[in-house]
């Protein structure tokens, strides 16, 4: 009987197996595509211009200190002091030269400061500005210093400050050194202060620590970014401490300013017209006490 005999099949040999390697990936160039900390929402990077502000929450991202400055101040105007001031190692910390040369070669800085003189809406001013992709602007003594030296000459030469800050807090690989130059920047605020000039903070994200304990919260005029964080200690150390929980918006730029502790929160877009205003305000005073 044919019914158990077995039937003659078409074979086809199969196809090559292709390993997953061999297989041609879409290319996608590095940093086309960035993810907003604020809203999650991925964003094409070519949607945020100079300011880069996220264009669905508003969410301000963080500058460089070149970057702030090619915005703030007027073009070609901008002359940098104290370039070349390095860190040492006083507290001979382990490592610390290599940590330095490593966010030196990242960030193109020699330190997480940079000062100088420019023009602002046409009016002179000394200005200052923190940088927190080195090092997230910990103060040590080459912050503190040239700090120092530009509130220094700004008192010589009769004119006013605008200091951005952002900080992580004191460099503490740099020890009671660091801790230092909280006093030595007040002080020389203190001077700047009795010679009555004017002196203007703009608080960026984030503003923490030793630096929001000194010359953050010394302005005459105190502004902030939007939703930038400003405290001193961090939430955890806080709530372990007086034992119980804080609001969510805690040390937010809005929580500071519903208790008076900001004049007023400025968008990015909006911050050189309001500190071309309160530059030609100060002059204008300055004008009218000579007359």
């Amino acid at each position: 009987m044919n019914l158990f005999k077995k039937k003659k099949y078409i074979r086809m040999n199969p196809p090559e197996t292709v390993s997953v390697s061999e297989i041609e990936a879409p290319s996608i160039p590095d940093g086309l595509w960035i993810k907003c900390q604020h809203c999650d929402k991925t964003i094409y990077t070519k949607e945020i211009n100079e300011y880069k502000i996220c264009p669905n929450c508003g969410y301000h991202f963080r500058l460089t200190a070149k970057e702030r400055i090619d915005l703030i101040a007027d073009e070609n105007s901008f002359k940098e002091w104290d370039s070349n001031m390095i860190a040492k190692n006083p507290m001979d910390y382990p490592d610390y030269d290599k940590i330095i040369s490593k966010a030196q070669l990242k960030t193109e800085l020699k330190d997480a400061v940079i000062t100088g003189c420019c023009k602002i809406g046409e009016y002179d001013a000394v200005l200052a500005v923190m940088d927190s992709h080195f090092m997230m602007a910990s103060m040590g003594s080459v912050v503190g210093e040239k700090i120092t030296r530009a509130i220094e000459r700004a008192t010589e030469y009769q004119l006013p400050v605008i200091i951005f800050t952002a900080s992580g807090g004191a460099r503490m690989q740099e020890g009671i050194i660091s801790l230092m130059q909280m006093a030595k920047t007040s002080s020389a605020l203190n001077r700047h202060s009795k010679a009555g000039l004017l002196y203007i903070s703009v608080i960026t994200d984030p503003t923490t620590g030793g630096v929001s304990a000194s010359f953050a919260s010394l302005g005459d005029i105190i502004l902030s970014e939007p939703n930038a964080t400003i405290g001193f200690a961090g939430r955890r150390v806080i709530e372990g401490t007086i034992n119980e929980k804080l609001p969510d918006e805690f040390q937010t730029a809005e929580f500071q300013l519903e208790h008076g502790f900001l004049d007023k929160i400025v968008p990015r877009t909006e911050m050189k017209n309001t500190l071309t205003q309160l530059l030609k305000l100060h002059c204008q005073k300055g004008e009218n006490e000579d007359e």
